[in-house]
């Protein structure tokens, strides 16, 4: 645990929202920053940036499975995924809101209540 007073829960979500970041940009950041470079220079690059999001996903995950399930794990990150993804789409990919992503959203809370139910 790296900060023992602060709940493992939250220590688990912000460094998995931190690592999604690194993530989205690894993933989809090229598409706009390198469209016109080889795919190869984009996937060295991408890997570069995903390194940082395995540094932070690795403990993250560590830190998480000593009070969640790999199942509330999971659902977390997905959940944490679509909250980082869709500001990223709309701010730095100029991607238009779609109500989709609100009815995706809705989806997941729904995932998070009946994966913490218990």
């Amino acid at each position: 645990m790296l900060f023992p007073q602060i709940p493992v829960v939250v220590q688990t979500a912000v460094l998995l929202a931190l690592s999604n970041i690194f993530m989205t940009f690894a993933w989809y950041g090229h598409l706009k920053n390198m469209a016109s470079k080889p795919w190869l220079v984009a996937a060295l690059v991408s890997w570069g940036i995903a390194l940082f999001e395995y540094l932070l996903q690795v403990p993250a995950n560590r830190i998480g499975h000593t009070e969640l399930s790999l199942s509330q794990l999971k659902i977390m990150q997905e959940a944490i995924t679509l909250t980082v993804f869709v500001p990223f789409a709309m701010f730095y990919m100029n991607q238009p809101f779609k109500l989709d992503y609100v009815w995706a959203g809705l989806c997941l809370m729904g995932a998070v209540y009946f994966i913490f139910r218990s």
